[in-house]
């Protein structure tokens, strides 16, 4: 199962392990606080704005020794010289979402430590959710059950000490030790250290150890320098210097940090801001420079001037399970039709209001095996009534409905309301489907896990989930597409794709990998076992002087080194 967002806000990320809704939850005091630093902070010209009236000053000042009794102290600068701060608004950090801290061996803590700079992976994903070294230089994969990683040289942790095979060892021991979810997924029996060199080998063969290696969980911690209040000792641009669950982070520059970039700002401040309009808001009027996780119809508000936004298609998608143990849908004929009848550009460009892109498949065009790299049915109503047609499925009696051998052509489409976008896709294709003579009754509900498991209470069922949380396309397959599929409630099966999926397991090569996995997906969109509608877009919205935020096809980079203040044009 997989995480559900929050509504308003648009961002759902989190991809394996749990299902939970994505709910934050700010205090309206730190809301006030943060405001009034942000205020104090704005002769940096790259801060909020200097909008903000004077009688705010008295809470500046004060907001402004809480940050700094948190961080180092450094001499007074002038107001030319004034710190640059970073304000990030994001709906993610809290503990209802497992991010309490930045621990990454605390449930889903990785997430914030790689989001917000403080963690780095031995590898990352580039932008077609492809693993790329990242503190790793190189790996070999030297047999089914070994893997052989040289590490970069002279990596440091933020408190100056030396990142060698040893201490990525000890990351690593501590993290299968103490996270249930990354001892599942790494599957490790032991680990060496020689140096640089770190040699790992396997319980059972992981085609896809690598791209595990990538998850937050497995973000490297200095071991020795221990956890302290959910601070942990990373690699990244950022070091945290106060965490308070459900509110914010406090970090500053980590002048340790090994990278060609030096860190674009001496602070930066994450706050948790639960309510889209609130977040809205804070970003309009300069309270923060940055937002994650904004509201689709707010999206319209940052087009007008003095804000940039950046977005990308994610794995984030919304599709259709047919079930295969119902009269209705166990018709070739019907499954057919309603996926001739899902509007993919309409659902995507009207009611996702853009932020989303049409799918063909379960994985976005920007993964090498996703987008274009497959062939699903397109939007034809003509097309689907003649199909029902031509099975039998005719409107004798003309009462609007089709009928055949007496029984009527009732879809029982199954969805929930906790993903807002959900129930719309429902009634578009409810109207589309009526006009072609079928009757769909829509049952949204927040009973849909109870619901889905009793394949005699629906036909169609609708959900969103990431489909390659780890950018590898074997998840999605045996989540739900195999016979022993925990969330194959429709008791579809295909012989040739077991095969296949047993074959993928055994598969080293990642282009081979590749290729199976258009294969894969073209029998279960020929079979019309699902259908897939959209995915929907990351998107980070800043005020313009702000650079270097990125979107990427996951959540996980987000406040890297290249993120700065702008420099102003020189007159």
């Amino acid at each position: 199962m997989t995480r559900l967002p929050t509504l308003p806000p648009t961002i759902l990320s989190k991809t394996t392990g749990k299902s939970g809704l994505r709910a934050t939850s700010a205090l309206a005091t730190s809301f006030t606080v943060s405001l009034a630093l942000a205020t104090s902070l704005a002769l940096t010209g790259c801060g909020p704005s200097e909008d903000a009236g004077k009688d705010a000053s008295n809470a500046a000042t004060n907001a402004a020794k809480e940050v700094s009794s948190a961080a180092p102290q450094t001499p007074a600068k002038t107001a030319a010289e004034a710190p640059a701060v970073f304000v990030f608004g994001d709906t993610t950090f809290n503990a209802e979402n497992e991010e309490p801290d930045v621990n990454p061996r605390n449930g889903y803590a990785g997430w914030a430590a790689l989001r917000y700079g403080v963690g780095e992976t031995l590898f990352r994903y580039d932008e077609h959710m492809r693993p790329q070294p990242w503190l790793a230089e190189r790996f070999e994969n030297v047999d089914p059950l070994t893997w052989k990683i040289e590490l970069k040289e002279n990596v440091r942790f933020s408190n100056g000490r030396a990142v060698d095979a040893a201490a990525v060892k000890a990351s690593l021991e501590a993290l299968v030790k103490e996270h249930a979810r990354a001892r599942g997924d790494l599957q490790i029996a032991s680990v060496e250290a020689d140096g640089l060199t770190l040699t790992i080998r396997t319980e059972v063969p992981r085609p896809t150890l690598v791209n595990y290696l990538s998850d937050p969980y497995g973000a490297v911690v200095d071991v020795e320098a221990g956890v302290k209040d959910g601070i942990v000792v990373g690699t990244g641009p950022y070091r945290a210097v106060k965490v308070v669950t459900n509110d914010s982070i406090e970090l500053v520059r980590n002048e340790n940090y090994w990278g060609d970039t030096r860190p674009g700002y001496d602070r930066v401040r994450v706050l948790t801001i639960s309510d889209g309009d609130t977040l809205t808001m804070a970003l309009q009027s300069g309270e923060i420079d940055a937002a994650y996780g904004l509201p689709y119809a707010s999206h319209v508000l940052f087009k007008k001037g003095g804000f940039v936004s950046t977005s990308t298609a994610t794995s984030r998608t919304f599709f259709l399970h047919m079930n295969y143990k119902s009269p209705i849908a166990s018709d070739p004929a019907v499954r057919r039709a309603v996926a001739m009848a899902v509007d993919k550009e309409r659902f995507a460009s009207v009611l996702l209001q853009g932020n989303g892109v049409p799918a063909t498949g379960p994985f976005p065009a920007d993964f090498a095996f996703g987008g274009k790299a497959v062939t699903a049915r397109t939007f034809d109503l003509k097309a689907a009534a003649e199909v029902l047609e031509n099975a039998g499925w005719r409107d004798a009696n003309g009462d609007g409905v089709r009928e055949k051998d007496g029984k009527p052509l009732v879809v029982r489409w199954l969805t929930y309301p906790s993903r807002q976008e959900l129930p719309l896709l429902a009634e578009m294709v409810q109207a589309d489907l009526k006009s072609i003579g079928v009757k769909v009754e829509v049952n949204s509900t927040a009973d849909h896990n109870a619901l889905r498991r009793r394949s005699e209470t629906w036909d169609v069922y609708a959900s969103a989930m990431v489909t390659a949380p780890t950018g590898d396309p074997a998840y999605f397959f045996t989540t739900h597409a195999l016979s022993s599929s925990s969330e194959n409630n429709g008791g579809y099966v295909n012989p040739e794709l077991e095969g296949l999926a047993e074959t993928l397991s055994q598969t080293f090569d990642p282009a081979r990998r590749e290729a199976l996995a258009v294969d894969m997906q073209n029998r279960i969109l020929a079979d019309d076992a699902f259908v897939f509608a959209a995915h929907l877009k990351m998107t980070m919205v800043a005020r313009e002087g702000v650079e270097g935020l990125k979107a990427h096809p996951t959540d996980f980079y987000e406040i890297t080194p290249v993120v700065r203040p702008r420099e102003k044009a020189k007159p």
